[in-house]
This record gives C-alpha cells, sequence and structure tokens, in this order.
C-alpha cells in the first residue's frame, strides 16, 4: 500500500465517523437519558482506540542543497538513531568492499601479463618493435 492511499483511506474514515456522529447528535435529544450515557461511553472508547496521529512539521531546515524537517518533540531513542544511519553505512562499506576486490582483480591480472611476459623467451623490448609486429603477420600466413 502506498501512503497516498492510506491517507486517502484515513480521510474516508474519518468523514464516515463525521457523519455517524452528527446523526447520532441529531437524535440524542429524543433519547432516554441511560441510552444518552451509553453512546457517549461508545464514542469515549471509540476516540481513545483510534491510533492514528498527524505530525506536522515545525521548521524546514535547508542544509546545503538538502531540506530537513523537525518535528516538535522529535527525540529519537539511541537504536531508533542507530537504525537510521545503519543503511547508510552498509552502503558505504558495500561500495568500499567492491572497490578493494575490483583492484585485487586489476592487479592479479596486470601481474599474470608481467609474469607471461617475463618467462617468454623473447625480451620485452621486442614485443615493442614494429619489424615484430610484421614478423608476427607474416609467420601466421604461413602456417
Amino acid at each position: 500500500m502506498t501512503d497516498t492511499y492510506r491517507y486517502e483511506n484515513l480521510v474516508a474514515q474519518d468523514r464516515f465517523g463525521l457523519r455517524v456522529a452528527a446523526r447520532l447528535s441529531d437524535a440524542a435529544d429524543e433519547l432516554s437519558y441511560e441510552m444518552s450515557e451509553r453512546l457517549r461511553a461508545a464514542r469515549a472508547r471509540a476516540l481513545s482506540q483510534r491510533k492514528v496521529s498527524v505530525r506536522t512539521a515545525s521548521s524546514v531546515t535547508r542544509s546545503g542543497a538538502a531540506a530537513v524537517l523537525t518535528f516538535d518533540g522529535d527525540h529519537l531513542s539511541w537504536w531508533e538513531r542507530v537504525a537510521t544511519v545503519a543503511p547508510l553505512l552498509a552502503l558505504v562499506l558495500g561500495l568500499v568492499v567492491i572497490n578493494v576486490i575490483q583492484n585485487d582483480k586489476r592487479a592479479n591480472e596486470i601481474a599474470e601479463i608481467d609474469a607471461a611476459l617475463l618467462t617468454d623467451d623473447l625480451p620485452p623490448a621486442a614485443y615493442a618493435d614494429p619489424g615484430f609486429t610484421q614478423f608476427l603477420k607474416s609467420r601466421n600466413g604461413q602456417n
């Protein structure tokens, strides 16, 4: 469910509750004292069970390119603060691990190429000689 859907659902519930309360209030004068007290108690019980609290931001603070909403009485516990920072730490740690793995892979590839060049019969300077490239092309054409 999206937040928009939840909000629309809560608004519809509030409207329905207001309509029911209006109907009950219209007919309240015709009811006996006992019935009106039972209705009042039921209303109080229904309002106490409602768990929705609407919070509005008390201020918007600009921090560089980002905006930060602050709420009155917005005091996060230690665990809530850790829970808000944990995903960011996991992302940074993951990026560092990926970087280390890629650097090791590149170093191993370069080491393999260096080992192949150094253990070959030809000196490394021969690979840079333009005549050697021509020799390899003509040799491949003969075989």
